[in-house]
């Protein structure tokens, strides 16, 4: 965990990691080209979310995702794979998704950074 983040920040993030699924944007790529079926949550912004995004990806925001994931994944043990800029707020919401009763939760490590890194497609 690099970045210019703050020490509790990045405390509470190591504490849900401790607990969470993570996988690389490779992994992640690798599901979609094989055809996988999957719930895709960008977790970030809506402005972020706005100006580009991860081909098929839902928008449910940190800040809402407690309250309206029922609405988006109604069955609690389908795929869902987070991600955000970096896979910090992804871990923190597939964490609290777990508590919720979500047994198939994945963050994304590397986020919408890593997955622009590595040159794969985005959508607008």
């Amino acid at each position: 965990m690099a970045k210019n983040h703050a020490p509790r920040f990045l405390e509470i993030v190591s504490d849900a990691k401790s607990r969470v699924m993570e996988c690389d944007v490779h992994e992640v790529k690798a599901r979609i080209d094989a055809g996988e079926t999957f719930f895709l949550v960008d977790v970030r912004e809506e402005s972020e979310y706005a100006k580009g995004r991860l081909p098929g990806a839902v928008h449910l925001g940190k800040g809402i995702i407690e309250r309206d994931i029922e609405i988006t994944v109604t069955e609690v043990d389908a795929t869902i794979v987070l991600y955000c800029g970096g896979g910090y707020r992804s871990a923190l919401a597939a964490d609290a998704l777990q508590k919720m009763g979500y047994t198939n939760v994945v963050s994304m490590d590397g986020g919408w950074s890593g997955w622009n890194n590595a040159g794969y497609p985005t959508e607008t």
